[in-house]
């Protein structure tokens, strides 16, 4: 390949220079070998840059966490540079980053509203909508809860009022749309609907909650047609999640009765685990977490938080206990064999905790954050509180001591938050920010 035409394919991604020097060495060594040697550049370029978005609800994996190589060791004093900020409207809906597009879902005056901006600059590409009818009956916000999910060429939103969208990631067009609670006759729920799309094959996957069998639905990701329907479920807030088990894929999702483990080609259960809060006026929002062969739960009201091992004839219970990790809101996430998470209701104050996995026991416990997010970023924890402070620590059993800390957004932070290529992208009720937690060039 010509110099010239190879400088012009190293331009047009969007890699770091980091990234490029660990490509170097390798690739120059193969220059007998040109078609091979681009074919290889190429594959290597679509790996890693999709492995540096945060495409859904909870990053690439679903659960928290994500691996990057090119943060900053330590942030300024005044915290880390923000590269842009801008208003934005209602909602509990998390940004989304996919090959440097970030997709923002929040509500303006009546609409609920779908923009696609530069991730690296917060220029607009394209915004569109369409009218929202949800009024939230306790009060709080009417925006959307439900963070989008990219998957490939295509963008699934799902509305505070239950309307499902698949739109064009390129363009913003309109695909197709579902009024979910009328077709499938499901109940509004104490706050809306909150389930973030999962993707999984050629399905897109919602827990509706509706009639006639209609609790989780899996809609054909191209045309919107219904695939299967599963379970009988009213549901809950929390969403559901992919995994590998002996060797094959199976979607497991929290309904407001049960932990539902599901064929994801036909809808299939092979297990419905009953597990739920005693209180009827209650809400279970944490997504299960897969960590090998072991499921994690955790809700508030009185459910606490069990592990189980997982078996298809039905998960083996290893423990369950509700002075441990009860999530509110916020899913817990794993590193070396301890859980990382909030404890406890968020109107009553929660502490930041962390506890063995295989037995429960509390490690250590931090007060005074109230209530917030986590992730998990190669060995570090991001914690974000919803007074809008972010904080960085080392995922350590041994004690919570926070090497970098900033107040980054005003009060009331509850949507999570993204991290793609260095940049984390935060919301609170009506500002997005992007900081740059890279290291410095």
């Amino acid at each position: 390949m010509p110099p010239v035409r190879l400088v012009t394919l190293l331009r047009v991604t969007t890699m770091r220079a980091s990234a490029l020097r660990r490509l170097a060495s390798p690739l120059a060594a193969t220059t007998r070998h040109p078609a091979s040697w681009i074919a290889s550049l190429s594959l290597a370029f679509a790996l890693d840059l999709r492995s540096a978005d945060w495409f859904q609800f909870l990053g690439p994996k679903r659960n928290g966490s994500c691996t990057a190589t090119n943060l900053a060791a330590a942030w300024p004093a005044e915290g880390p540079p923000v590269l842009w900020q801008r208003q934005v409207g209602e909602g509990f809906s998390g940004p989304v980053v996919s090959r440097s597009r970030l997709i923002l879902f929040h509500r303006i005056a009546d609409r609920e509203t779908v923009e696609c901006l530069d991730a690296r600059s917060g220029k607009e590409f394209w915004k569109t909508g369409y009218p929202s009818r949800y009024q939230d009956d306790f009060g709080f916000d009417e925006g959307p809860r439900a963070t989008p999910t990219v998957a490939g060429e295509r963008v699934f939103t799902f509305g505070a009022d239950g309307m499902l969208h698949c739109w064009a990631f390129e363009s913003g067009e309109k695909k197709w749309g579902v009024d979910t609670r009328t077709t499938f006759q499901a109940g509004k729920g104490f706050f809306g609907m909150a389930c973030s799309p999962l993707v999984e094959g050629r399905a897109v996957m919602v827990n509706i909650g509706g009639k006639d069998g209609a609790g989780i639905v899996a809609f054909d990701q191209a045309t919107g047609e219904v695939l299967w329907k599963a379970t009988a479920d009213e549901a809950s807030y929390a969403s559901p999640i992919a995994a590998t088990m002996d060797g094959r894929r199976w979607v497991f999702a929290l309904t407001r009765e049960a932990l539902t483990a599901l064929n994801p080609l036909d809808g299939r259960a092979i297990f419905h685990y009953p597990w739920r809060p005693s209180m009827h006026a209650s809400v279970s929002a944490a997504t299960p977490l897969i960590i090998g062969d072991f499921i994690f739960l955790s809700a508030c009201y009185g459910a606490g938080a069990t592990l189980l091992r997982f078996h298809e004839s039905g998960p083996e219970k290893l423990w369950s206990a509700d002075d441990a990790l009860s999530n509110h809101y916020a899913t817990s996430v794993h590193h070396q064999g301890f859980l990382y998470g909030f404890h406890g209701r968020q109107e009553e104050g929660c502490a930041l905790r962390c506890v063995e996995l295989k037995t429960g026991k509390v490690r250590w416990s931090q007060e005074g954050f109230k209530a917030g997010t986590v992730i998990l970023v190669n060995d570090q924890l991001l914690v974000l509180t919803e007074k809008g402070e972010l904080l960085r620590a080392p995922a350590t059993p041994a004690r919570f001591q926070a090497s970098d800390r900033a107040q980054i957004l005003p009060f009331v932070v509850r949507a999570y938050p993204a991290l793609s290529d260095g940049l984390f992208y935060a919301r609170s009720k009506n500002k997005l920010v992007c900081l740059d937690l890279r290291e410095p060039p």
